[in-house]
């Protein structure tokens, strides 16, 4: 949709009036002790409990929507609440209040031989623009986080969501209102108009600090190509599980099976398992029969077909494919060596996960592989702040500068430098 030019002044006028409020509030956040912080969290998750019925009637609303526009089933679970999302919400936000302050956490410190005390101080980053899709429980998950680290935040999430989102930021205000903190602390972007998005990406006059976007590949792709601010993301979720040949069998399954199907519409689920050759026939005939048996679509290399051909053929597309769904790709390995490889080559330096008894082989991927993160004997489905027990995520980050893997708290800040001096001049 394109706006005409009036309303497109006065959308960008009312986005640059956002940027301003959330400047202000950054700052009063900034020097807020860590008792104002953690009674506005408190109040917040108060709130969100008191008001899970009002937020459930939103929801309801918005997946009416969703099911006229067709969504898909990955899509409509990912934006569905009930009262246990809402519960695992109210529970997010007290464990984050929980956590130490990350402000003012004293990363290093020494003296110089003049005298000089230096000191690297953690600071809250500023602005944080969040762009997401779909779930609604990023609304709480980015306020609280960016609330904890002393950052403003203004949300935008997806058009399907807007109504659960608005719902939720209620709740989070009331919070923010009983500490005293200014509500424009958390905004969310009025609008679901799509040029309001590309206003974000151009820093809203250099408002913004850092943008944070968290949906599907195509949202993630504009952000990254379009930002004119740093971005802190991952592209795609293409994990893997490589079951070596000294997995324990037990552990073999229900790793595989909970990697895949737990929840195949979320970045950490499975999408490529990997076979070795030397694994008994018995034991990958079982994982596969288990992965059928839960409705799940195996896609195979000529090798996994040979010994399991209800298997569908698998092209040089499905190794690079982040499904997001109830389907896998499947291929037979010699060696952990062949495994690292064959992740190097087509993984998203997400998740991978190894399946062994073999100690060597274990540590043999676990530093071999650059992935954010890398496991042994346990499901991918742990990419996750909560399970990491930062409280809360707002993402995955894959880049290899600032934060990677799950950003939480401690994530969401930068640093400074303190210098302490006695008069000490430079010659």
């Amino acid at each position: 949709m394109t706006l005409p030019d009036s309303a497109n002044q006065q959308l960008a006028a009312e986005m640059c009036v956002m940027g301003i409020a959330a400047r202000h509030a950054a700052r009063a956040l900034r020097e807020a002790p860590a008792e104002t912080k953690n009674a506005a969290l408190a109040a917040a998750a108060a709130a969100l409990q008191a008001r899970a019925d009002a937020i459930l009637a939103a929801n309801a609303e918005d997946m009416a929507q969703a099911a006229k526009q067709e969504l898909g089933p990955a899509l409509l679970d990912r934006l569905k609440l009930d009262g246990k999302r809402i519960e695992a919400m109210v529970r997010g936000v007290e464990a984050v209040e929980a956590l130490p302050d990350p402000v003012g956490r004293e990363l290093a410190r020494w003296k110089r031989p003049n005298g000089l005390d230096i000191a690297r101080v953690a600071t809250p980053i500023g602005v944080i623009g969040i762009v997401y899709e779909s779930r609604p429980n990023v609304t709480a998950d980015a306020a609280v986080l960016c609330l904890k680290s002393g950052n403003a935040a203004i949300l935008r999430g997806g058009s399907e969501s807007a109504r659960s989102s608005g719902a939720i930021l209620a709740a989070l205000r009331e919070g923010l209102a009983a500490a005293k903190l200014p509500a424009e602390c958390v905004q969310l972007v009025p609008t679901t108009d799509r040029a309001a998005v590309g206003m974000l990406l151009g820093g809203l006059d250099g408002a913004i600090d850092l943008l944070i976007p968290r949906g599907g590949k195509s949202l993630v792709s504009r952000v990254q190509a379009e930002a004119r601010v740093p971005v802190l993301a991952h592209l795609e979720g293409i994990c893997h599980v490589y079951v070596h040949e000294a997995a324990d069998p037990d552990k073999a399954r229900a790793i595989v099976l909970n990697a895949k199907m737990r929840r195949t519409g979320i970045c950490g689920a499975a999408e490529t398992l990997l076979i070795d050759r030397m694994v008994p026939k018995a034991l990958g005939l079982a994982i596969l029969e288990d992965l059928r048996a839960a409705s799940c679509e195996i896609r195979a290399d000529k090798d996994i077909r040979s010994v399991f051909p209800q298997a569908k053929p698998a092209g040089e597309e499905d190794w690079r494919t982040e499904y997001l769904d109830a389907i896998i790709s499947v291929k037979a390995v010699s060696g952990v060596e062949e495994a690292i490889r064959h992740i190097e080559t087509y993984g998203s330096h997400h998740t991978e996960s190894i399946v062994t008894e073999d100690r060597a082989a274990a540590e043999r991927f676990l530093a071999a592989l650059d992935s954010a993160i890398v496991m042994w004997n346990a499901s991918t489905q742990f990419a996750d702040g909560g399970e990491f027990g930062m409280g809360a995520e707002i993402g995955i980050g894959t880049g290899k500068l600032h934060a990677r893997g799950p950003v939480g708290v401690e994530q969401l800040t930068t640093f400074k430098y303190v210098v302490r001096g006695n008069g000490q001049t430079r010659p």
